[in-house]
């Protein structure tokens, strides 16, 4: 058997045998107060009392025994405020029960016929408390003067002259009973401290985890005096802060020094925190312990400041918090000031203070800032760079502990405002993230992903995406090596590389990557493309590994921007648009050529096909869908309206004019249809045709600018045989006079010294004219409608 065995055995036997003598004399208590015998149940309460005078016990153990104790004594109350009303004089009995031989069950039963002398108010309240927490003194035996005080303070607790109270008198004021618990409270406080001295240095230890177990005894003193109604703002300001903080500093003892300055700081009232932080700021440094103490028990040199600030501020915060009114209490005292200079000269003070102890301080600053100044962006910045100060010279943070205070101090910001544009604006933020490790580094840039995609983040300025993408370099760049290391690894050595790495992590990571890259976006097209150039920039120096993963979004943002300047070629801004596409081309030119260095011809192909037929593809959709709608006839007049009116926008949307000339006169179709009960619309057909010929003389002057000489005439021939079409088929809108002016205007453009000779236009219109002459010589109606023609 161990001796820690042996000694927790021992003391089970010695708890076992104190809880028998105490309820063999509760028995004979029980059976005096039944026959109303004071003088028996005053000699055996004591006898009880007794047990309680033992020092073999642990503070455990001994609680367990206090306990059933305290159960006994309610009842002696009770039958003590009994005899009173029966006419036993109270004042007697307090004289009587101070006849008990020993001191400890004296004070106990002292106690226990005080709370009956207070409440038939023949004596004012605190004389008797002051004369008992006088009294207690007697007991200076660290464990047993500790829960005599408790049971003092349990019994006195709703006793005392308070505002409202009824024991609140001429004579009574809110401050004696303040005196009476702050008294109380250092006695206890100075019994709690001793206890660490009892016994031999290498239990040390045990006693500590003992006494920590004992700390509410003491901290409940605390507690009372917050529910104590009279003490206002002043009253804490001017005596129970002082008196507290003097007891705590001068205690000189760690874990007291930390407990109760956590127990000031949960128990009493934000607004009085926030109203005396000059003072509570002002104790912090001096939170230490003797020397002798230190060099005895090698021990650390200071309480643990940080967590008792950081709660600070995290009590001030939810208080910031709980609503917009008490803002104003801040800025008049200036807490961000005074809390940031605190910060400093407490890591100031405590040069072995911990990386993580130091973020955590900064990281409760900010939460704090951006609370109470959400606005002040400025103070934010400013904490992230007193942060950057402190780190200086450190290099990379290796210890996880202080990485996951970084990571908090950082996503601080996108919590707040659930906008990375405002995290953005703060100089000091990415100084911050280059103190991160590269896996570190990764779950940053990965919390900022998912940020932005949460909230829908839009991010359409140049110099914000190129920030971004600085924040993002964890995601986006290989570690030194890695590069190298996957161009020299072979085709077959790919599972051996995806080995070292969690595959599912980086593609996960990766992935995030392009749905950002899909969301960025800027209305202004020029401002696009200078965004998805930052973007190939970034994407294309980050390892090859990345590639299959970022590039394909790219390609379709940049395919999604060519798109979307078509809809500026109606507005004359043709060659504007002509280079900003070339100039895209190019773009994914490079991005999909980089792919080379892959073994992935597969993925490299697909793009180059997707970028070379994106513009067919929408070409022969169009025509297909002008078919389809030109056959069909189960849709009603409404619906089919509608139909038409879509593809003849989005025929006029095609990014060539030649597609988009075809595909508006395709269009005229939908409009005239072959059987004589379908839609038949003539002036729809004209308008369909004229437009067609607009965007072919567009065609024609854009090819005049750009190569200094008119462009083929072919388009105007097409549409002179639409022109012939629907003249044959009777539509009233289609005149001789119409067909004349428009081969009249073939004819000149052929004959122009700027355009260029093309046979095959001059095949195409030689045809179309025989034509007109075949239908002419052709005989009945026909001919009468084509004689007119002058070819």
């Amino acid at each position: 058997m161990t001796a820690d065995g042996g000694v927790a055995e021992d003391e089970e036997k010695w708890l076992a045998a104190g809880i028998t003598g105490l309820q063999q004399n509760a028995f004979y208590m029980h059976r005096a107060l039944d026959s109303n015998n004071l003088k028996d149940a005053l000699k055996y309460s004591a006898q009880m009392l007794s047990e309680l005078r033992t020092s073999r016990l642990s503070p455990t153990k001994y609680y367990e025994l206090y306990m059933r104790a305290f159960d006994e004594l309610r009842r002696l109350e009770i039958f003590f405020l009994e005899e009173t009303r029966r006419g036993c004089s109270i004042i007697d009995l307090y004289e009587l029960v101070q006849h008990a031989g020993n001191i400890l069950p004296r004070l106990y039963l002292l106690c226990t016929a005080g709370s009956v002398y207070i409440k038939s108010k023949e004596a004012p309240a605190k004389d008797i408390l002051k004369d008992l927490v006088e009294m207690c003194r007697g007991v200076q035996h660290p464990l047993r003067g500790l829960f005599l005080r408790s049971y003092l303070s349990q019994l006195s607790r709703d006793k005392l002259p308070d505002i409202g109270s009824e024991y609140e008198g001429d004579a009574d004021t809110v401050m004696d009973a303040v005196e009476f618990v702050l008294q109380n409270f250092t006695e206890m406080n100075k019994l709690w401290v001793r206890m660490q001295y009892q016994g031999p240095a290498g239990k040390k230890e045990r006693r500590e985890k003992e006494r920590s177990e004992l700390r509410d005894l003491v901290g409940k003193n605390l507690h009372v005096l917050s529910q104590i109604e009279g003490v206002d703002l002043d009253i804490y300001r001017e005596t129970v802060l002082p008196r507290v903080l003097e007891q705590v500093v001068n205690c000189k003892d760690e874990l007291a020094q930390y407990y109760l300055m956590d127990c000031i700081i949960q128990v009493f009232p934000d607004e009085y925190h926030l109203q005396t932080l000059d003072v509570l700021l002002g104790a912090c440094p001096q939170l230490q312990k003797h020397e002798e103490c230190m060099f005895a028990f090698n021990m650390q040199p200071s309480v643990d400041i940080k967590t008792v600030l950081s709660r600070l501020m995290e009590r001030l915060s939810n208080y910031a918090a709980s609503s917009a009114g008490v803002l104003p209490e801040f800025l008049q005292v200036d807490a961000f000031t005074k809390l940031n200079g605190a910060i400093g000269k407490v890591i100031g003070a405590q040069a072995d203070m911990p990386v993580a102890g130091v973020v955590a301080l900064y990281s409760s600053l900010l939460t704090f800032t951006l609370h109470v100044h959400p606005d002040r962006m400025d103070y934010a910045d400013q904490v992230l760079g007193s942060c950057v100060d402190k780190l200086s010279g450190i290099g990379k943070v290796e210890d996880s502990q202080a990485t996951k205070q970084i990571v908090a101090l950082l996503s601080a910001p996108l919590d707040k405002y659930n906008d990375v544009n405002t995290a953005l604006k703060l100089t000091n933020y990415p100084r911050v993230m280059e103190y991160l490790d590269h896996e570190t580094n990764k779950v940053m840039a990965s919390i900022i992903i998912r940020s932005i995609l949460k909230n829908n983040t839009v991010i359409s300025i140049r110099d914000k995406v190129e920030a971004l993408f600085q924040l993002l370099k964890g995601l986006l760049q290989d570690v030194d090596g890695d590069h190298d290391e996957f161009l020299s690894s072979t085709f077959q050595d790919l599972p051996l590389l995806h080995d070292q790495v969690d595959e599912e992590d980086f593609k996960e990571e990766q992935n995030s990557v392009a749905r950002l890259i899909q969301i960025l976006h800027n209305d202004d097209p020029v401002q696009m493309f200078k965004i998805l150039n930052i973007v190939k920039n970034n994407i294309l120096t980050g390892g090859v590994k990345r590639l299959p993963h970022t590039v394909p979004p790219l390609v379709f943002s940049s395919l999604k921007l060519v798109r979307r300047l078509q809809s500026r070629m109606e507005s004359g801004a043709e060659e504007e648009v002509v280079s900003e596409t070339q100039k895209i081309f190019q773009l994914l030119n490079q991005v999909i050529e980089a792919l080379s260095n892959i073994p992935i011809p597969e993925l490299s192909l697909r793009l180059y096909l997707q970028c070379a037929e994106d513009s067919r593809a929408q070409v022969t959709a169009i025509h297909l869908i002008i078919g389809t709608l030109q056959r069909m006839h189960v849709f009603g007049v409404e619906n089919r309206d509608t139909l038409t009116h879509k593809a003849t926008g989005y025929s006029a949307k095609l990014l060539k004019k030649p597609d988009k000339c075809r595909a508006v006169y395709a269009c005229s179709h939908l409009f005239w249809a072959s059987d004589p009960d379908g839609v038949r619309d003539g002036e729809r057909v004209l308008l369909c045709l004229k437009r067609a010929l607009k965007i072919a003389d567009a065609a024609q002057h854009m090819a005049n600018v750009t190569r200094g000489s008119s462009g083929s005439v072919t388009l105007f021939i097409e549409i002179l045989n639409k022109y012939l079409y629907f003249f044959e088929k009777g539509n009233p809108q289609i005149t001789v006079t119409t067909i004349q002016d428009l081969i009249a205007l073939i004819t000149t453009e052929m004959r122009s010294d700027s355009t260029i000779p093309d046979p095959a236009a001059n095949s195409f219109l030689a045809r179309t004219m025989q034509y007109i002459q075949f239908q002419k010589q052709k005989g009945g109606s026909i001919s009468e409608k084509y004689e007119p023609l002058q070819v």
